[in-house]
């Protein structure tokens, strides 16, 4: 029985959904380190590998756009603190998961900012996520209140940033914008964490390295996917991150999910694949 071989672009996204885990392990194993530390490295990682992508490509790293290229370097700068902060508080797979919720208030700002409303049905799917974050909240005690109110802000700065990535679509360069992020990041969390610094310590170092490196080489190979194959055969592959995150969560922090709580992770997660299933099919 033949089997059709796997496409560079599907290749390209399982590599960057594996190094995205890998990411979200490093955090996850630095509970002595603040997460403006963390964030801190892996903007420094990227502001190295961005620049020379830029300089490569000849193009000027102050951008045209600078008002709107600030805004998405700060919502994303304030989405990664606060995803940080959850990874290392909550169930690996539940930190991971609330963060899936980005692309609905993603929909939900666009309609705001971009005047691209969301579909009516949309709504519905919408719930069926939220509902999900409800059960993950009823059943599973390790998930504080304010943690979930940080998960969630964390969903809506990266919605934001997303929109201000597409208001910027006719102004700026995709590896402008990119290097933006941690243009805006350094210098902002780096002012912070003089005063609140802790010093890593031996294997601490190497983990803090590995997290700007495992970054890094996801956002290359999801951008090489996207070039490759139309987003509606990879993105539902991010998924697989959910998949990740409980078998590692499991093997290597002995986090245990209940059955509710583990419904609360399938509802979000279909929630959002049909909300965006729903919402391409109307472009």
């Amino acid at each position: 029985m033949n089997t059709a071989p796997v496409s560079p672009g599907v290749r390209y996204m399982l590599l960057a959904t594996g190094f995205f885990a890998l990411m979200n392990v490093g955090v996850k194993c630095l509970p002595r380190i603040p997460a403006h530390e963390i964030v801190l490295f892996r903007a420094a990682v990227t502001l190295v590998a961005g620049y020379i992508l830029v300089r490569r490509a000849g193009l000027s790293p102050w951008g045209n756009h600078k008002p709107l290229l600030l805004l998405r370097g700060l919502a994303g700068t304030a989405a990664l603190m606060m995803y940080f902060y959850t990874l290392q508080r909550m169930p690996l797979a539940s930190a991971v998961t609330i963060q899936y919720l980005s692309p609905i208030f993603t929909v939900i700002l666009a309609g705001l900012l971009l005047r691209e409303p969301p579909r009516a049905v949309q709504w519905l799917f919408f719930l069926i996520s939220f509902g999900g974050v409800l059960l993950i909240k009823g059943f599973d005690t390790r998930v504080a209140p304010t943690d979930l109110v940080i998960g969630i802000s964390a969903a809506v700065c990266s919605g934001l940033a997303y929109n201000f990535i597409r208001k910027l679509k006719d102004h700026d360069h995709p590896l402008v914008v990119v290097f933006y992020f941690p243009l805006v990041t350094v210098p902002l969390i780096g002012s912070y964490s003089i005063f609140h610094w802790v010093p890593p310590q031996g294997w601490e170092w190497a983990i803090l390295i590995g997290v700007g490196l495992a970054t890094t080489a996801a956002q290359v190979y999801m951008t090489k996917s996207y070039q490759l194959e139309r987003a509606a055969n990879v993105s539902n592959l991010n998924y697989l991150g959910v998949v990740y995150a409980l078998a590692i969560g499991y093997v290597f922090f002995d986090e245990l999910m209940t059955l509710p709580a583990l419904g609360g992770i399938v509802l979000i997660v279909l929630g959002v694949m049909l909300g965006a299933r729903f919402g391409r099919s109307s472009g």
